[in-house]
């Protein structure tokens, strides 16, 4: 028998480190690679200014509209269907521009989409789907409110069936999108359980309000939702779900774009810290020559590349429609928090100009102390985990 010789190994990608991308399929490949130049053309040029000035760039949401990218894995109503990596590789690129960006993108499709997709009247579908896939209707998602987030089923806002309408009134706390939002999905208490409404922009008694001075996500749009007698008639109830069940589907859904768009922030932080290193001399000698740096880098790749692995796996399952909603909290616990590190040690690493505007991983570390918290904190999570391990509930 003839020895075959062996293949000689290429040195691995410093943000591939595992060749995660010989898992993709082409389609995959081709559509990471158009989001990945939009964000290098369209969004990188403009967001460190946009974070400065306190300003949601929508200029760009018509080109986010036109690539196909709001409620993308969404089939039908003139959505481009992809599949759910697909959208993951979304967020990953987008959120390497900018978390604000990405989390537009994510309450646009997973958070006021899905649920008229899945809990909406085929009236409700067919009326707002085409148009919020065309961005042509934004919308926010009224959940957290001024008193409480994770505890949503002591919601206080309520609304109250009168005829054939209903009469919300409450309040909802850091909203993204609120005062850009053409319609929010509001959640309410009422005598059958929680349900949600689609509140168009200009019903009476409606307003939103942004919330300022923030040194986070600065460059998203956040706001407080009022509700005084806010009456909608029974056609903008969501149908087809009654309970807790059908906000935190939508949570889960909007989790899991997380998990992977924590990966673009990280990679993002990574590579400026990388780059930096190799031309940052001290002592006679660049630092990425040195033991202590180059310990830092490999840590940083090593987290990465966990969670690159894990939120594919997540989204193989969630195609093959087998994901456990506690999947993604562990994806989105872990990742979001390997971003948050990431980008704390590549600042350190940059020195004193690692705070300036000029460098991202400064502007990623804060929005990341954000999404960290929310949509599920940290501890939920791993309460959610421990539940599933243990069979006990310990909220």
């Amino acid at each position: 028998m003839t020895a075959v010789a062996p293949k000689s190994a290429e040195t691995p990608s410093a943000f591939d480190y595992f060749n995660v991308r010989t898992l993709l399929s082409e389609d995959e490949i081709a559509i990471q690679e158009a989001v990945a130049r939009f964000v290098d053309e369209r969004v990188l040029p403009i967001i460190p200014q946009a974070f400065e000035d306190h300003r949601f760039p929508k200029e760009l949401v018509p080109e986010l509209a036109a690539m196909g990218l709001l409620g993308c894995n969404i089939e039908g109503y003139d959505c481009a269907g992809l599949n759910n990596v697909c959208y993951g590789l979304i967020c990953q690129e987008l959120e390497r521009g900018d978390s604000g960006v990405r989390s537009f993108v994510s309450v646009q499709g997973s958070l006021c989409m899905y649920p008229i997709l899945a809990y909406g009247s085929e009236e409700q579908r067919t009326k707002y789907l085409p148009r919020m896939a065309k961005g042509e209707c934004i919308g926010c998602f009224g959940l957290t409110e001024p008193d409480g987030g994770s505890d949503p089923g002591t919601m206080k806002t309520h609304a109250v069936k009168k005829g054939g309408d209903w009469v919300i009134n409450g309040a909802k706390m850091w909203i993204t999108n609120g005062t850009i939002a053409d319609i929010a999905i509001v959640w309410a208490s009422t005598d059958q359980g929680i349900m949600g409404f689609i509140v168009e922009k200009g019903t009476p008694g409606y307003t939103a309000r942004d919330i300022l001075r923030k040194f986070s996500l600065r460059a998203s749009v956040t706001s407080e939702l009022f509700l005084d007698n806010v009456r909608v008639p029974e056609s903008q109830r969501l149908p087809n779900v009654v309970g807790l069940k059908g906000p935190l589907g939508c949570l889960t859904q909007a989790r899991y774009g997380i998990a992977w768009g924590a990966i673009g922030s990280a990679i993002a932080s990574f590579k400026e810290a990388l780059e930096f290193a190799k031309i940052r001399v001290v002592f006679g000698r660049p630092i990425a020559h040195t033991q202590t740096i180059q310990r830092r880098l490999a840590d940083m790749a090593r987290r990465i590349t966990t969670g690159q692995l894990l939120a594919l796996q997540l989204g193989r399952l969630k195609d093959a429609g087998t994901m456990h909603h506690s999947q993604v909290s562990m994806a989105k616990w872990n990742n979001v928090r390997m971003g948050l590190d990431v980008a704390r040690d590549a600042r350190d690493i940059l020195g004193a100009g690692g705070i300036s505007i000029e460098c991202s991983p400064i502007r990623h570390m804060l929005n990341l102390e954000s999404v960290i918290t929310y949509e599920g904190t940290e501890t939920i999570h791993e309460l959610i985990v421990g539940r599933e391990l243990t069979g006990h509930a310990a909220f």
